[in-house]
């Protein structure tokens, strides 16, 4: 068995899972979730709020799969009750970010100041002109609509200027020897 496959998921109180063949939907205080499991791998509903998730065999690829649909289903269920946010920072002399309704606008040294909008389901908290969030119960959303943001201006290894991750090392490198 998976290590992690065979961890049942327990469900807390207020949230609402419904299995219907494939589909998993989960409700909860801060909205709803939809996933379709891959054909092999079951999901059933267990007694005291509990789930399990079922591979039919141990072939290498349903091994896999047995893992991942587990973490899917308890990661939907995470975000419906708690929500997941994504801290980043910027740095550099004149970068900054301002929230203008429910979009960000850079301005990242460019010519242009560059607008981001919010996608359904994302929103943003700029706490100071350097630091905002991106706060979503979709935990591949909100990591991919942070790492889009952090595409706009990498951390540059010499300077350390750019958007990055709260906490996330930039390694840096030694310019060039003047004479």
């Amino acid at each position: 068995m998976s290590r992690i496959g065979k961890l049942p998921i327990t469900v807390p109180a207020g949230v609402d899972v419904t299995i219907d063949g494939q589909t998993v939907s989960v409700k909860g205080p801060k909205g709803t979730l939809n996933h379709t499991v891959v054909a092999p791998i079951e999901i059933a509903k267990g007694e005291d709020g509990v789930l399990n998730v079922t591979r039919p065999n141990d072939e290498r690829q349903n091994k896999a799969l047995h893992g991942l649909s587990r973490t899917l289903v308890a990661n939907m269920i995470t975000g419906v009750t708690q929500g997941y946010v994504k801290k980043l920072e910027i740095s550099g002399v004149g970068y900054r970010v301002l929230a203008k309704g429910s979009n960000l606008e850079f301005s990242l040294g460019y010519s242009h100041p560059i607008l981001i909008e919010a996608p359904e389901g994302i929103s943003f908290k700029v706490e100071s002109p350097t630091k905002f969030s991106v706060e979503g119960i979709d935990k591949q959303k909100v990591g991919e609509v942070a790492a889009n943001i952090r595409k706009l201006r990498k951390p540059d290894p010499y300077k350390a200027k750019g958007v990055k991750y709260e906490g996330e090392v930039i390694r840096r490198k030694v310019g060039k020897a003047g004479k």
